[in-house]
């Protein structure tokens, strides 16, 4: 059994916490306020952005996962969400005395800048253009420099339960699909971004530095949104321009998720597909 730490526990993190709680082992969740935390999960105050509400870590913690997410798409909230947030806490196991085996931290894909459908994968430039990426980028730096054992997954698009967008603008009328050559997204389902995690974690061997978390199906976006609108028997939305900032804010790669998959980790959502069917499922 093991002592875990999931700084940040929120909408990936807080299913990490049950599935490791239904495993045996003793969570604590590290967030603002206790309210809303899982069955099971043991509350820790504090605020990942203010130190000096970081000195009550619980004792003896084995593993440390940070989860955060920025509560907005602006320049301050991501430097202060990861960059502050992941130095403040690795300062605070330090000073408090912690020696977890590994440090587990989730960033994103748009560290990479490729555009033009690329496959990327671990080893791939990165080169982020726009200050998300960039933060996550040098938030990742700092983790790996830092003294602790640490491993970093790249997450795709995370959707699953409340994070039903897509479904929502095909059914609503909204959704439109770019013209021009296909745009390649990548995704992952929040079931699989956290049991992801747990087997890293769980693994008999020790994980690598960096993973890409994404499923096995990079999909032009246009192909999503045809199958979603062939599911609600609605007509396949219209060809039309994004605007200008959606246009920025998204490149077109195609992630590998072989790294991950050569773990002996298997996804129950291995592609939109079924990840998206469980939604419409739930819906119903």
């Amino acid at each position: 059994m093991a002592r875990v730490l999931i700084a940040g526990c929120g909408y990936v993190g807080g299913i990490l916490g049950q599935m490791l709680v239904a495993d045996g082992h003793q969570v604590w969740g590290l967030r603002r306020g206790a309210a809303g935390l899982p069955e099971g999960i043991r509350p820790v105050r504090g605020d990942l952005t203010r130190a000096e509400t970081l000195g009550g870590l619980p004792e003896g913690i084995d593993f440390a996962f940070f989860t955060a997410g920025a509560k907005s798409r602006d320049e301050m909230a991501y430097r202060s969400t990861y960059l502050d947030g992941i130095g403040n806490l690795l300062r605070a196991l330090g000073e408090q005395g912690e020696r977890p085996r590994r440090v587990f931290f989730t960033s994103s894909t748009s560290v990479y800048a490729q555009k033009r459908g690329e496959w990327v994968d671990e080893e791939s430039v990165t080169a982020p253009t726009r200050f998300s990426g960039d933060i996550l980028l040098l938030s990742e730096r700092l983790l790996l420099a830092s003294s602790f054992p640490a491993t970093v997954l790249r997450l795709g698009g995370i959707y699953g339960p409340g994070r039903t967008s897509l479904i929502e603008r095909v059914r609503g009328g909204t959704a439109l699909r770019r013209p021009g050559p296909p745009h390649y997204t990548n995704r992952i389902h929040r079931y699989d971004a956290a049991g992801a995690l747990r087997h890293l974690m769980t693994r008999a061997s020790e994980p690598e530095n960096l993973y890409l978390g994404v499923d096995g199906e990079p999909a032009d976006e246009s192909e999503v949104l045809c199958w979603l609108a062939d599911r609600l028997g609605r007509p396949y939305p219209p060809e039309g321009e994004t605007s200008s900032a959606a246009r920025r804010g998204t490149g077109s790669k195609r992630c590998r998720n072989a790294r991950l998959l050569a773990t002996g980790y298997r996804f129950r959502y291995p592609s939109y597909r079924e990840g998206y069917e469980a939604l419409l499922r739930e819906g119903d």
